[in-house]
């Protein structure tokens, strides 16, 4: 950790200064200087010293702390200072923090509803995309959406079919003019959770049928998506590498699969990077990184992968080996004889598990059914 300010963090809540404890006020008032948005700094005292937070926050933060090294530094979050709260940014930056949380706009949230915490999804958008709601989609489900645009949050449940769900907005939660509307109308403030109980059409986490995927015909499908996602065995908090990612199904499954979950699409065909781009949208994963370019040259500048999926590209020059020396585990697949040569080989070295995949699907034939067969696709994996 970098030498920098070891600063206290006091969470306050939107009952003021009378809702902090002896404890926190006493750490407030001993401060040399107080930091914190323009609505917190407003709770305290006016006898208190204190300087705003820069706005947007990154990337002065820094700044503004150096100009009172040695000073006795109090920083004022919202609620619970890890709660997508100024507490997370300051660790993230290196600072050492000792922190005394409030009750967050959660907690207040399930108890004013009955909401258990085993039974209630939280969702973040703070300083983030309203498409991220997307993921947690489902029927019957209940979803706290912290720091959202009413808006853009009505009109992504129009647009997926959840139009129908019961969506409440609670404002000011702990504050003398907290109030519970309906999460449909009006134009709640800036200090509102929105919950939701969810009734739409069903969509997996991972399978998700191929009519769903915007794409050109470069999708890999269900079956074979399912079959490489398996073998790429995604542990929560792990990063994959999309290779030749077509329509980036597989990078967005992956994603969806854990909040954790982080993919980079690699395709050199902007068209297709493009759509990947807008299927991590409706999909409910815009954090999905996008790489337009080859590979892989386009690899060398990317963090280190826990799992790579090969989808194309397979025979560009050095690009399995290049794949294979980061160490990470690996699936790739092959539809030509030229790529099923290449995993034949890895294979007689570095052992794993190779197999061919034919699906075959009943389809009409004449006035019967028969089958109709996919491509074959030889797959690799790594173990």
């Amino acid at each position: 950790m970098r030498e920098k300010s070891r600063l206290t963090v006091v969470g306050i809540g939107a009952d003021g200064w009378s809702g902090l404890s002896e404890q926190a006020q006493a750490l407030v008032l001993g401060a040399d200087v107080v930091l914190g948005a323009p609505r917190q700094l407003a709770y305290l005292p006016p006898d208190v010293p204190c300087e705003p937070w820069p706005s947007p926050l990154l990337p002065g933060l820094d700044a503004v702390i150096a100009e009172h090294v040695g000073e006795r530094i109090c920083v004022l979050a919202s609620g619970d200072p890890f709660l997508s709260g100024v507490g997370t940014t300051l660790v993230a930056h290196g600072y050492e923090v000792e922190a005394l949380p409030a009750v967050s706009s959660v907690t207040l949230a399930r108890a004013r509803l009955g909401w258990s915490a085993e039974e209630t999804e939280v969702v973040t958008l703070v300083g983030r995309s309203s498409a991220r709601v997307a993921r947690v989609l489902a029927p019957g489900r209940r979803v706290l959406v912290l720091g959202g645009d009413a808006a853009a949050l009505r009109s992504l449940l129009t647009v997926r079919g959840y139009g129908e769900s019961e969506l409440f907005a609670l404002e000011n939660l702990g504050g003398p003019d907290e109030r519970i509307t309906d999460g449909w109308a009006g134009e709640p403030g800036p200090l509102t959770v929105f919950a939701l109980t969810c009734e739409g059409p069903a969509l997996p986490l991972i399978g998700i049928p191929d009519d769903v995927y915007s794409h050109d015909g470069q999708l890999t499908k269900r079956d074979l998506r399912m079959s490489a996602l398996a073998r790429l065995a995604p542990s929560p908090g792990e990063l994959l590498w999309d290779v030749g990612a077509g329509a980036g199904s597989v990078g967005i499954e992956w994603s969806r699969l854990h909040v954790l979950n982080r993919a980079i699409a690699i395709e050199q065909n902007p068209d297709r990077a493009e759509r990947i781009g807008r299927n991590a949208l409706d999909l409910g994963v815009p954090e999905l990184q996008v790489v337009t370019g080859p590979a892989p040259e386009s690899l060398t500048a990317l963090p280190p992968p826990d799992a790579i999926f090969i989808g194309g590209g397979l025979t560009a020059p050095g690009l399995l080996d290049a794949c294979l020396a980061t160490g990470a585990r690996l699936v790739a697949h092959g539809v030509t004889l030229e790529a099923e040569r290449i995993l034949g080989d890895v294979y007689a070295e570095r052992g794993g598990e190779l197999l061919r995949v034919a699906v075959e699907r009943a389809a009409p034939l004449g006035g019967f059914t028969g089958w109709t067969p996919a491509r074959t696709v030889t797959q690799w994996s790594s173990r």
